[in-house]
């Protein structure tokens, strides 16, 4: 099969980061290095860098140590492979030739150990590469004979300088342990969590502040209270004075009827039995017109449709579960959009939160107490028929009292009951009623108060399980490089088991390795962009022609799609171009003299995602390095300037000196 896809990934993708699913950087400290940090602590993170898949930075990073003194075999072994790595002889300017020179030079002086031996191993092997038709029996028996941290490093480093028979010689080895690591640590399992955001911190509804009815009440209540005092003392009074023995029973009456009917309708009254959300006044209603597509409330609504009908309880359908809870779905999507809307987040940084929300839905109807979250502050119909009969017998005596007061008097006493008796009443109702006004003011700040502080510490414990599950799960960089290093093993190998190729029938390949959209991206803070779904293109360069192999794949588990292969003359490339826009990314751009432009996005614009200590330069080269495009651009640009001539110019005798005497 041999088709040209110069338009396959030719789309509107291409100018716009429309493909974009979600993106993420994680605050990690790994590469961070302070400016005082000792030379053995910028080392540390050198090496990490070089194992991470970040040779440009580590390259900075160690030739810095050396400058400061820290040098030994260990230092130089990894200079050397971060020099070389993801790299060919030809991509090595003449300076950094030079330099490697000198550091073959410098082996002998090094003490003997596992390091020496490893860097004199490295330097041979690229000698090994000039000879034609040089024995390579003794150096792969060399390279054999290293630990195999060495020696593993040295076949990863070094992939795109080994070619040829010597690279036919190490290609089985380097299969095994692709197709052992490959799936290795739970990779299935794992992946998702490296592209999962940081989810943004707990919060929920506060209380209400007391309103300003319920201060008026509190100002006109002790005016209240002292007119109600002063008209129950003079009707008291009276009474006393008409007939003591009647008076006193009917008054003692009258205030345990009163104190119990203040007690119980304290409790009946004096509590809002389903006290509203503090947001009830500030939030959409979920019956309100649908918030607009693509919005940040229109993705909360519809995470929570998600959940909940993946989170259903026994004996419902999802249907019937998402019908069930209309309600308590608009309500919840109603408040976690207006709290976290003008935070500008992605909806998937809250996703955490929802999940459990849904969670707590269903278990609070296994419960019972779904529709009902305040069942328990619901009055008991005991308290209720207490509070009846005590204002009846409250009632009842007054008109006692009042009886009482009147029987046997002259006038005006009958005038003055009567008046003391229509002024305890009146302000006795109107101070009952502020009363209750005020406690149950002060009973809904204090309850919403205790919801809060019990959602927000039930949401924090949600927060922190969430947090430490992706920690624990995430994938490092070390896991994340080497999946990608054994998925792209095993492109090649199948790509020359398919044209029936070995390394012998090579002068050299190169990888470019890019996003496929639509896709989720994340990264360390440091460290290049990484992909859910990539483009892998391979390039094959033989005598005579370039074969060229695309195939998209899942990263999570290495399934792959949409094939494509191209096979073209060296003097078919004319040109190769690439187009820079900060805010949408990379293109490589291969123009063929038979066919159309082929436009590659290379990667997406990220300036966006930058955090304040970081240089958008550094991340865009980084991240370009790690695709594999520094190296793919200078390969092709030098085939397009120079056509089929370009392969006399492609030789290794550069290398020849490298050969120590050890």
């Amino acid at each position: 099969m041999s088709h040209n896809d110069g338009a396959a990934y030719s789309s509107a993708a291409y100018n716009s980061t429309i493909g974009i699913q979600a993106e993420t950087v994680h605050d990690s400290t790994i590469y961070f290095v302070h400016p005082d940090a000792s030379p053995q602590e910028k080392y540390r993170v050198g090496v990490q860098l070089l194992e991470d898949g970040v040779p440009s930075r580590a390259r900075e990073m160690i030739t810095d140590v050396i400058a400061h003194g820290h040098d030994s075999a260990e230092v130089r072994f990894h200079w050397v492979l971060a020099m070389l790595s993801a790299r060919t002889y030809h991509d090595l300017s003449a300076e950094e030739v030079q330099r490697l020179h000198h550091v073959s030079g410098l082996v002998r002086d090094y003490a003997e150990n596992e390091w020496k031996e490893a860097l004199r191993v490295t330097f041979d092997l690229l000698a090994v590469l000039s000879a034609t038709n040089g024995e390579t029996g003794p150096v792969l028996k060399q390279l054999h004979d290293l630990p195999p941290r060495q020696h593993n490093a040295i076949l990863r480093h070094l992939d795109l300088m080994l070619t040829g028979g010597l690279k036919d010689d190490l290609w089985a080895e380097t299969l095994e342990r692709a197709g052992a690591e490959r799936f290795g640590n739970d990779r299935v399992r794992r992946v998702w969590a490296y592209f999962e955001p940081t989810p943004i911190g707990a919060r929920a509804v506060p209380p209400r502040p007391s309103s300003a009815e319920a201060a008026a009440a509190q100002a006109a209540l002790p005016v209240r209270v002292v007119l109600f005092v002063v008209g129950s003392v003079v009707l008291g009074a009276l009474a006393l004075i008409a007939d003591p023995g009647r008076a006193i029973v009917a008054l003692l009456v009258a205030l345990g009827a009163g104190s119990t009917a203040a007690r119980c309708g304290l409790q009946w009254w004096g509590r809002d039995p389903r006290p509203g959300l503090a947001v009830e006044a500030r939030v959409p209603h979920p019956r309100d017109p649908t918030p607009a597509e693509g919005g940040f409330t229109n993705h909360v609504r519809n995470k929570f449709d998600h959940y909940f009908s993946v989170r259903t309880p026994y004996g419902f359908t999802p249907e019937e579960w998402l019908a069930h809870t209309t309600e308590v779905r608009g309500d919840l999507a109603a408040e976690i959009a207006d709290l976290y809307r003008e935070s500008r987040i992605p909806v998937d940084r809250v996703t955490w939160l929802i999940r459990y929300l849904a969670e707590d839905a269903r278990n609070r109807h296994n419960d019972g107490t779904l529709f009902d979250r305040h069942r328990q502050h619901r009055t008991p119909a005991r308290t209720k028929a207490l509070t009846v009969v005590a204002l009846a017998v409250l009632a009842a005596a007054a008109l006692h009292i009042f009886g009482t007061a009147l029987s046997g008097a002259a006038q005006p006493r009958p005038l003055w009951a009567f008046l003391a008796l229509l002024g305890t009443a009146w302000s006795g109702q109107a101070a009952a009623f502020l009363w209750l006004d005020v406690q149950r003011e002060k009973y809904r700040v204090a309850w919403e108060t205790q919801e809060y502080q019990e959602q927000l510490t039930a949401r924090q414990i949600a927060h922190e399980r969430w947090k430490a599950h992706l920690e624990m799960t995430r994938p490092s960089e070390l896991e994340m490089e080497t999946w990608l290093t054994c998925d792209r093993t095993s492109f090649v190998d199948e790509a020359l088991r398919h044209h029936r190729l070995s390394w012998r029938d090579l002068i050299t390949h190169t990888i470019l390795v890019a996003p496929a959209a639509p896709y989720k991206r994340g990264r360390v803070r440091g460290g290049p962009w990484r992909y859910s779904r990539y483009v892998i293109r391979l390039f094959l360069f033989t005598r005579d022609g370039i074969r060229e192999i695309s195939s998209e794949f899942t990263f999570s588990d290495a399934t792959r799609k949409n094939e494509h292969r191209s096979n073209y003359r060296y003097d078919a490339l004319s040109s190769v171009q690439v187009t820079e826009n900060t805010d949408v990314g990379y293109d490589l751009e291969l123009v063929l003299t038979n066919g159309p432009a082929r436009k590659i996005r290379v990667k997406d614009a990220d300036a966006h995602q930058l955090a304040p200590d970081e240089n958008a330069q550094e991340i865009s080269e980084i991240s370009l390095s790690a695709a594999g495009f520094t190296h793919t651009f200078r390969l092709l640009e030098g085939i397009a300037a120079d056509g089929k001539g370009w392969i006399e110019r492609h030789s290794p005798d550069i290398l020849a000196s490298f050969q120590t005497a050890g």
